[in-house]
């Protein structure tokens, strides 16, 4: 049986990605904030199954800002596998929490590259990237050659982290990847972040419980895939003979407009009896023509989206219903 061990378990891509390891029976272990709940949220049919909390799935109190506990959770797991999702990774909030990302998001991979390097048997490592490290890119579809060029405090963090993978593969021989995620959704995604902001909107105008939807700017485009198609590629990332860069994403752009249109669409109202802009909400700098080149990871991996943009809303809408 294989362990893994994953930072960020509490999260869309972590519980997504617990589920996926456990479903190929793999010992998971997951790190969790002190004080948090454990993953009540995400993780709460997995705690609540005997056969598998306690037997397949371990928690350990261990913050990527605190180097002892996290050797001590990684030397109790001796993982085969290490994904590392954690991060602070709300793109607006990072220009709000300038330090704390930088601190969290880069600092934080690099203290994990370190204690995976001076492990008896290092694991595999596998890094979550983000497409915020093209920043403002001059070509377009980007892919694991496009340079670099972050424009966000978040974007730089990740970019920190993902240099930092690169040069631990290369000078010290560890087994590191870097997953390069462009957009990513499902019922799971954080409530700060639009798509889930406006799902949720949506239905609780459809069920009379809010009158209106504000949002900012609405022409922004994203690559927005399915956070279950992109777990499959984290894992497929660390399953090769080599380590690689890849880049996960779907190679179509959509504007927030096009979120707003299919979540009002799904609950049968008209979109535009209920939305009003706010031009505070703009960012002061939101990257343009983010949209990814995938075809390394499909030829390489043999991975492909299977779940559509529109799939997507569709089901974080019903979902928000389903909540309310």
């Amino acid at each position: 049986m294989k362990r893994a061990f994953i930072t960020g378990i509490e999260g869309q891509d972590g519980s997504y990605l617990a589920e996926l390891l456990l479903a190929n029976h793999y010992e998971v272990h997951g790190s969790i904030r002190p004080g948090s709940s454990g993953g009540e949220k995400h993780l709460s049919a997995l705690k609540a199954d005997p056969k598998i909390f306690q037997k397949t799935l371990f928690l350990h109190q261990a913050d990527v800002e605190d180097a002892n506990a996290l050797r001590t959770a990684l030397e109790q797991a001796a993982p085969d596998e290490v994904y590392h999702l954690a991060s602070q990774s709300h793109v607006g909030q990072s220009f709000e929490k300038v330090e704390e990302t930088c601190r969290i998001t880069g600092m934080g991979t690099l203290r994990l590259l370190e204690l995976v390097r001076k492990l008896p048997q290092p694991p595999r490592f596998f890094h979550a990237s983000s497409s915020e490290i093209f920043g403002s890119p001059e070509q377009s579809p980007q892919d694991e050659t496009t340079p670099v060029n972050p424009i966000t405090p978040y974007g730089s963090a990740k970019t920190f982290g993902t240099q930092m993978t690169r040069i631990y593969r290369r000078n010290f021989g560890l087994f590191a990847v870097n997953g390069i995620l462009f957009n990513h959704e499902s019922p799971r995604r954080g409530e700060n972040f639009v798509t889930r902001k406006i799902c949720r909107a949506v239905a609780a105008i459809k069920s009379g419980k809010q009158k209106e939807l504000t949002l900012g700017d609405t022409s922004a485009q994203r690559d927005w895939g399915n956070a279950r198609d992109y777990v499959r590629g984290i894992w497929l990332g660390l399953q090769q003979q080599t380590p690689d860069d890849y880049v996960f994403a779907t190679g179509r752009l959509h504007r927030v407009q096009d979120i707003v249109e299919l979540a009002f669409e799904a609950v049968g109202l008209d979109w535009q009896k209920y939305v009003r802009q706010e031009k505070q909400l703009f960012r002061p700098a939101d990257p343009r023509q983010l949209v990814g080149n995938p075809a390394k990871a499909k030829r390489i991996l043999g991975w492909e989206p299977q779940i559509s943009f529109e799939q997507t809303i569709a089901e974080m809408v019903q979902a928000e219903l389903k909540a309310i």
